[in-house]
């Protein structure tokens, strides 16, 4: 069994900053790719950011220069720095990662997601 749990999310003011944390556990053999991605009840989940397993970083238009996706490998653990904050980042987060586990089977893995809440 592999599972994804996300920390880090909360109440924050505009312009304040979050630190959201994923960390994957289980029987993994080796993790590729991961994400992070944000969604609202009734829209479709919309890709935040993206690491590849050797640290290359993509964002969306919409918080690249504000939000940083990092990764630490020895901890199964990606984070996604959130600077200057705005009301429209008000979303729950969900970490998605493509997992190999010990018998070597590829499966992409979501976590329960953490809130997100950007209000003054």
């Amino acid at each position: 069994q592999v599972h994804l749990v996300e920390s880090g999310g909360g109440l924050v003011q505009p312009g304040g900053s979050l630190r959201l944390s994923c960390t994957a556990t289980g029987s993994i053999r080796t993790i590729g790719d991961m994400s992070w991605h944000r969604q609202v009840p009734g829209i479709p989940r919309e890709l935040v950011a993206t690491i590849t397993s050797s640290g290359t970083a993509d964002y969306n238009d919409d918080v690249r220069g504000r939000f940083t996706i990092s990764r630490d490998n020895a901890e199964n653990t990606i984070h996604l720095q959130m600077n200057n904050l705005k009301s429209e980042d008000t979303d729950r987060y969900y970490c998605n990662g493509f997992i190999t586990n010990t018998i070597n089977h590829v499966t992409d893995f979501w976590g329960p997601g953490t809130e997100v809440t950007v209000s003054s």
